[in-house]
């Protein structure tokens, strides 16, 4: 069996909340072997995903937040996964609130909570709860493959935004030198938004911002 590795690509559309809305590119992530997968996120377009998924069984939609732009299109992507017979979304229920304002007829199908696994492909997902940037924001890290998977809690460059409602900018820091910067330097940190930094290289910023 071939070991998991991870697929990209990058789909367009907007971001929504507090009665704005921004043009926005979003990373997908999807991580498993031949056979089998995850996808990070459900951005924009469903068969955007699906392409990158290809003819592999799709085992779950792992969340990292429930920002419109993360999860606009999950329930059709639940729907659409494995031919119609369909793959579970997991998120936060600290998300709720926000899920709420894209989805008031769709619930989600499984609870994460801090230390959640989730096996694909022989590699095991950590769920990091990592709020600040949303109250149920949650990191996945797969320590077999050196990387996390941050939403929009770190960046290339820093932290998430923490401007909008449901965020708090204390709560981030303190959820990233908790919990982010307890990994090793060398990590990648696949990003929602944008390239991929690590660990080392957001450390000091981060240090010095606390």
């Amino acid at each position: 069996m071939a070991a998991a590795k991870v697929d990209h690509a990058v789909v367009s559309g907007t971001f929504s909340l507090d009665g704005q809305t921004f043009d926005v590119d979003n990373n997908i992530w999807v991580i498993g072997d031949e056979s089998e997968c995850v996808v990070i996120d459900a951005p924009h377009d469903v068969q955007a995903i699906l392409d990158v998924v290809g003819e592999r069984t799709l085992k779950a939609i792992l969340l990292t937040h429930a920002h419109d732009d993360h999860c606009r299109v999950a329930p059709a992507l639940r729907e659409a996964a494995n031919g119609g017979s369909g793959a579970p979304i997991l998120l936060h229920p600290d998300e709720k609130p926000l899920w709420e304002l894209t989805h008031t007829d769709h619930l989600w199908d499984v609870d994460v909570a801090d230390g959640f696994e989730v096996t694909v492909g022989g590699t095991t997902l950590k769920a990091l709860h990592t709020p600040g940037h949303a109250p149920g924001a949650v990191c996945w890290y797969a320590p077999d493959l050196g990387c996390v998977f941050s939403g929009d809690t770190l960046f290339n460059g820093g932290p998430g935004a923490t401007g909008r409602s449901f965020s708090d900018h204390p709560t981030i820091l303190r959820s990233i030198g908790e919990k982010l910067l307890a990994l090793p330097d060398e990590t990648v940190v696949h990003t929602g938004h944008g390239d991929d930094t690590t660990i080392g290289a957001e450390r000091a910023g981060i240090e010095a911002a606390g």
